[in-house]
């Protein structure tokens, strides 16, 4: 294990709590969702690794909520950026750049005429829900309840345990079904008869559909006058070029992209058919995306630096092999030491998931919470499990000496039955309760 140093961390925390709801700007950074020992803060990536304010080196597999799809500092991402920055920013007329990458999107995407720039994944899955709202003229919104996040907007939040400040009326508007259940879905559309404008899902978390069931729901839409909507803020980009959509080969009506097509930063998309899109022309009734920072030129020069390497070098197919090198290595080392029943590896290769059964012992909160905590004394920040290009052979054999290391704690705390006093500090908390 590494020895590392801790000098600086605990002043920087205190400063960030007195001023910061939480410590940080987005809630699944904050300090709740890691064990203590965790890094507080990271100060600077390059390729697959972290390094924090104490100078302490990590493998990132966070990989900032998956958004990093190339490596941290990707040179020619970088290279394009510093380009454009001498050039300007953001302007009072529109830049070419903003129709180059709308036809460079529009050209990649089987299912799409016409796009929408913002932000945020937030932004375009709102958008979605808005088009969704006027094209129907219904209120009510199905969406997946296990799947954790599509927006931090009303309509989406008024549907979690964080709705606080959600209008009543609004928290009504969103039903919630299971993936892979289309009766319940379906349930759902004969309990409120032509009052439902959309399904909105994520095509696949960790569990894969089953038996058409993205067909199947699709299919439940349109015989019921509604929008099939994909979220593929975090599927885009990972698992197929072209979308999980493609990989799956299901048509959605809209569907919206973000995170990895700009290697971190920020910029995402709505694309669908010029039938929906236009009704967010300035003719139209929606008022779809229009903000100040909407198309500025460092997020829109990202994305196409980095949608070009996706196109020119097999960044994809490496994700995949290693994902799969990844799993594989994981579960045989799992297997050996006889944790099969408590920690699980689910999902594809490009997007593997970890999972902790809960046992009398131990809750699954409690598990994970030993287990990143173990694996962060080994120089690995892996609280789920992101790929980018630049994961290589030496960051797959540090993981694989951590988690080594990891489950020999594991295991003997398991055998000794005593979980919770290995555990560091408290039990980290996600960020909605369901």
């Amino acid at each position: 294990m590494k020895n590392f140093k801790v000098n600086q961390t605990e002043n920087f925390r205190k400063r960030a709590h007195d001023l910061i709801p939480s410590g940080a700007h987005t809630y699944s950074r904050s300090d709740h969702v890691f064990p203590e020992n965790t890094p507080a803060f990271f100060t600077s990536g390059k390729g697959a690794i972290c390094q924090d304010t104490d100078g302490n080196s990590f493998v990132d597999y966070g990989l900032s909520l998956c958004s990093v799809s190339l490596g941290h500092a990707y040179p020619t991402v970088t290279e394009a950026i510093k380009g454009q920055l001498g050039k300007g920013n953001s302007f009072s007329r529109p830049s070419i750049l903003e129709g180059e990458l709308a036809e460079e999107l529009v050209e990649l995407f089987d299912n799409a005429e016409m796009i929408k720039f913002s932000k945020n994944g937030s932004d375009v899955t709102s958008a979605a829900i808005r088009i969704a709202r006027a094209y129907t003229g219904r209120d009510l919104v199905i969406r997946i309840k296990e799947q954790p996040f599509h927006s931090f907007n009303d309509w989406f939040i008024g549907s979690t345990s964080k709705s606080g400040g959600v209008p009543e009326a609004v928290k009504k508007m969103v039903l919630r079904g299971s993936y892979n259940d289309l009766e319940g879905i379906r349930s759902l559309f004969e309990e409120n008869p032509k009052k439902i404008a959309a399904v909105i899902l994520e095509p696949m978390t960790f569990e894969e559909p089953k038996d058409g069931f993205l067909h199947k729901v699709r299919e439940l839409c349109h015989k019921n006058g509604s929008l099939f909507i994909l979220d593929e803020i975090i599927t885009g980009f990972r698992w197929d070029l072209k979308g999980a959509q493609h990989l799956f080969n299901v048509k959605p009506d809209l569907f919206t992209i973000g995170k990895g097509f700009a290697n971190g930063f920020p910029c995402s998309a709505l694309l669908g058919p010029r039938e929906l899109m236009e009704l967010g022309n300035l003719e139209g009734p929606v008022f779809l995306l229009s903000c100040t920072n909407g198309a500025e030129l460092v997020g829109l020069t990202a994305a196409q630096a980095t949608v070009k390497v996706f196109k020119n070098e097999p960044v994809i197919q490496h994700i995949w092999d290693y994902g799969r090198k990844l799993k594989d290595g994981m579960k045989e080392l799992i297997q050996g030491s006889g944790l099969s029943d408590h920690i699980h590896i689910t999902g594809y290769p490009c997007r593997p998931g970890l999972s902790f059964q809960e046992t009398d012992l131990a809750s699954s909160l409690e598990l994970k919470t030993l287990f990143v905590q173990e694996m962060i004394k080994g120089g690995i920040l892996m609280d789920h499990i992101a790929i980018s290009y630049s994961h290589g052979e030496n960051e797959f054999e540090l993981t694989m000496e951590a988690l080594n290391s990891t489950l020999e704690v594991f295991s003997r705390c398991i055998k000794n039955r005593k979980v919770k006093p290995a555990i560091e500090g408290k039990v980290i908390s996600p960020v909605f309760h369901y």
